[in-house]
């Protein structure tokens, strides 16, 4: 990865999907991971995402699939460190319980790739999602009053 020149900003969202991407094709190479054109890279993911090839036995389904059981075991990792005995006298480990919402970051980051998102364009979307949930808040958001009208716009 290329280190930012001295003396300007550094996205750091943008820094952190680079470095992913980086660690996402060095662990396929290392672990024979391929596609039909050899050793699978997160641009050969995207390149069918661009595509539109969206079925259940196409990279994009297969990978989504792959982080997203990875980042659902990494919350389990992170809720067997919370004590779930109000009696107990366990203390929480904040040093592992931040390693684990890495492990997490790690794997979100890897699922917006898989999306087709780059850095900017989750930072979009975010902001875009933001907005909504604050409308929603304003308006007393509720059960009775969801719908997915106002998500429509977050595109």
């Amino acid at each position: 990865m290329t280190q930012p020149q001295q003396n300007q900003p550094t996205d750091m969202l943008t820094q952190i999907f680079t470095m992913q991407e980086e660690l996402n094709n060095k662990t396929f190479e290392k672990n024979g991971i391929a596609d039909e054109r050899g050793i699978l890279t997160i641009g050969a993911i995207q390149r069918e995402v661009e595509g539109q090839k969206f079925g259940p036995n196409n990279l994009p389904c297969l990978w989504l699939r792959n982080y997203l059981t990875a980042m659902e075991k990494e919350c389990e990792e992170l809720r067997a460190e919370l004590p779930w005995k109000f009696w107990s006298k366990d203390k929480i480990n904040m040093q592992n319980i931040r390693v684990e919402i890495i492990d997490q970051l790690h794997f979100l980051i890897s699922l917006a790739q898989v999306a087709g998102l780059s850095a900017s364009e989750l930072h979009r979307l975010y902001m875009a999602k933001h907005q909504v949930n604050n409308q929603r808040q304003d308006a007393g958001y509720s059960q009775a009053t969801k719908t997915e009208e106002d998500n429509k716009a977050v595109v």
